[in-house]
């Protein structure tokens, strides 16, 4: 007998763009088959009438804890912004970030997204919050070298983190290698960085030409780009995640694509930091892996997915309004997301795992001939009515089985006004 049978419903595999009314069916987390009429028993069945059933969202870069920081510094070029969030994170105590993850998970469960990558501070935090929220997670310790610790010292800590959590949580959490930046570290600790991830078989999350700061520290420094100089030691390759890549020459894209990088674009941030805009379209031509993040909900505003596919179509339309279709985006959340955190999902398929959402269509906003294009020019975390991953189902009918919603928000908003003490806003807030 299956473990869940999720019936009726309108199935969006991805790897059949052509949605089709079929039942799926879950056993022992995995995706044992999709097909009409099963005829098989199981100890829970969903009714999905109405509903698309498709594979859970993959924010593929993201920093859950810095929920506590939306709205903190808005309006403010990257460089202000940076120095303001750095400022207020040497603040955060460790039971700080757990409290913001668990506020950012909660978001994402809400929203449909099933898996995450995540770099930030006190990770061991975040790794517990992962482990009894349900979600999936592929988590990164960040490393800016020379802040707080030695680099030997920072980077045993790292290697401790990765040994001790990669493969719990019955699989959900993989660990990752998240040195910050090319320009934040430097040269030698980056291989260092890498001698470690290939030891361990662990991929590297890192941050790459968000800005023209960026590129031209990088040129003043070593007399060549990130891109370059990574690729000169030798630590790009399909292991490797990096996010925004926003300053990248021709011959950059050459790199990427010919080392199988995987990408991860995060136009909302981008947008509100005046980073500027990737190449997408190009990199997605050349066949590069392109995955999607929201980064973080204080430079995003939300980690909702949904927003984040819209705006990627969107901007990219400014100048050529086939430069994205809505099936791009929606692969980019979904099959190239999971691609690039290296997991068996974003796509429903017998033998994947079960990190499935349902999202309700009995909505003005979704009636349209092409059901895909108005999912994604319509949908919103709202629309989300249930999240299950690893076969379990975390929120049903937009009810929460498990995590207490009301407590987590309050604890998050107990921080959020320590965060911003004395300053006015925390009194409309209060009342």
């Amino acid at each position: 007998m299956a473990d869940l049978i999720i019936k009726g419903g309108t199935v969006l595999t991805m790897s059949d763009k052509t949605p089709e009314k079929c039942d799926v069916v879950v056993e022992n987390g995995l995706i044992t088959f999709i097909k009409k009429d099963p005829h098989e028993e199981a100890d829970k069945i969903i009714d999905a009438k109405g509903c698309f059933v498709m594979p859970g969202l993959v924010n593929a870069h993201t920093h859950l804890a810095m929920t506590l920081f939306r709205g903190f510094a808005d309006d403010l070029p990257y460089r202000e912004w940076i120095q303001k969030i750095q400022a207020a994170e040497m603040k955060l105590t460790p039971a700080d970030v757990r409290k913001g993850a668990y506020l950012g998970a909660l978001e994402m469960i809400k929203s449909g997204t099933t898996s995450c990558a995540d770099m930030y501070i006190h990770m061991d935090e975040v790794a517990s919050v992962v482990e009894k929220t349900g979600i999936r997670a592929a988590l990164g310790y960040g490393m800016i070298e020379g802040l707080n610790e030695d680099p030997t010292t920072k980077l045993r800590i790292r290697e401790k983190f990765n040994r001790f959590w990669s493969g719990t949580a019955n699989g959900r959490i993989t660990t990752m290698y998240a040195p910050h930046s090319a320009s934040t570290c430097s040269k030698g600790f980056l291989e260092r960085v890498r001698d470690l991830a290939r030891k361990e078989g662990a991929r590297i999350h890192i941050h790459m030409l968000e800005t023209e700061e960026e590129l031209d520290l990088m040129k003043s420094n070593y007399n060549m780009c990130s891109v370059n100089l990574l690729d000169t030691i030798n630590m790009l390759g399909p292991e490797t995640l990096a996010a925004h890549c926003i300053w990248l020459s021709d011959h950059d894209l050459e790199v990427l694509k010919n080392k199988n990088v995987n990408v991860v674009h995060c136009p909302t941030s981008n947008i509100a930091l005046g980073a500027g805009v990737a190449r997408i379209p190009e990199m997605l031509e050349k066949g590069i892996n392109v995955a999607l993040g929201t980064d973080s909900a204080a430079s995003g505003g939300s980690l909702d997915m949904w927003k984040e596919m819209r705006t990627a179509q969107m901007l990219h339309k400014i100048k050529n309004p086939r430069a994205m279709h809505a099936p791009d985006v929606l692969g980019m959340a979904t099959i190239n997301g999971a691609k690039a955190l290296g997991i068996n999902a974003g796509i429903l398929k017998a033998g994947c795992f079960a990190d499935i959402i349902i999202v309700d269509l009995k909505k003005p906003q979704f009636v349209s001939a092409d059901p895909v294009t108005a999912l994604v020019n319509g949908a919103s975390g709202c629309d989300v009515r249930t999240t299950i991953v690893n076969g379990k189902v975390l929120m049903e009918d937009h009810v929460l089985m498990e995590l207490d919603e009301e407590k987590i928000i309050e604890d998050a908003r107990k921080i959020i006004r320590k965060i911003w003490s004395g300053k006015p806003i925390l009194q409309k807030m209060s009342q």
